[in-house]
């Protein structure tokens, strides 16, 4: 790797952190390192330098790239990972490293659709005893217990994550463990078989889980949708890795003396 490599680090997780690395991962002037939370006990490992495990704070982050001579930040978490992409922006601040926010556009309400927007997941929690009783959850095994209360006891849930939640659960509950991409015809015959009636979601956009809005749009089966956080105040969004990339270019040709001169100087 040549000494003048263009440092990045990806705040991954994502299929869009992965598809970045590999994007980068060929370019001999930028050397990639994706930081994964370990929050998933079999993540698939991106090219490039991986590490895994939390900073300690944006004060640990900053601290971090100083030490590894970072010369960019890309929050590419997930768009709920909302405490980590604050932590990104204030680490940035920090240490001097312009940062990118990468975030896939979220899902566009079609004709047809019954979406209910809720601000929270315990708002969500909220509105379904007047939408359904059998309730498809899809907002990971994080946050469950916002669907603990009693006053949700007479609902029953089929929840579906990657690894196996830990309690607070709801009382009436069934564990799905699988990851996407999911297909139509599978979110189809899911909907079908648990007969679910009103379906739970975060607007996390993106292909790997829309075939099950497009299966209750089908169905008739009304969506509780989870808007999701707004990126910090400043920071610039790319929406593809493809975007992202080009930023990186676009840094690495400014030169070094030109890096890092805002607070989250876009190159």
């Amino acid at each position: 790797m040549p000494a003048s490599a263009v440092h990045v680090l990806v705040l991954g997780g994502t299929t869009e952190a992965r598809r970045l690395a590999e994007s980068l991962a060929g370019d001999r002037s930028v050397r990639v390192t994706t930081s994964l939370a370990g929050r998933v006990a079999a993540p698939r490992l991106p090219p490039g330098e991986v590490r895994v495990g939390g900073f300690g704070g944006p004060e640990g982050l900053a601290a971090w790239m100083r030490e590894h001579d970072v010369d960019a930040l890309i929050d590419a978490t997930h768009p709920f990972a909302a405490a980590m992409s604050r932590n990104a922006a204030e680490a940035a601040a920090l240490a001097h490293v312009p940062l990118l926010a990468l975030r896939r556009p979220g899902w566009v309400a079609q004709d047809g659709d019954r979406w209910h927007s809720a601000g929270s997941l315990a708002e969500a929690a909220g509105l379904l005893p007047a939408l359904g009783e059998r309730v498809f959850l899809t907002t990971g095994r994080m946050g469950l217990a916002a669907f603990a209360g009693a006053g949700l006891d007479a609902l029953w849930f089929l929840v579906r994550s990657v690894d196996a939640p830990e309690p607070p659960c709801p009382a009436r509950m069934e564990v799905l463990l699988d990851r996407g991409p999911f297909g139509l015809d599978g979110e189809r015959e899911l909907l079908r078989r648990h007969r679910i009636d009103v379906l739970v979601t975060k607007d996390s956009g993106g292909d790997a889980t829309a075939p099950k809005l497009t299966a209750a749009r089908e169905a008739g089966i009304p969506v509780v949708v989870v808007r999701r956080p707004p990126v910090p105040e400043g920071v610039p969004v790319a929406r593809t890795p493809d975007e992202a990339a080009r930023w990186v270019v676009r840094l690495h040709a400014s030169g070094p003396e030109q890096r890092g001169r805002g607070r989250y100087a876009s190159g």
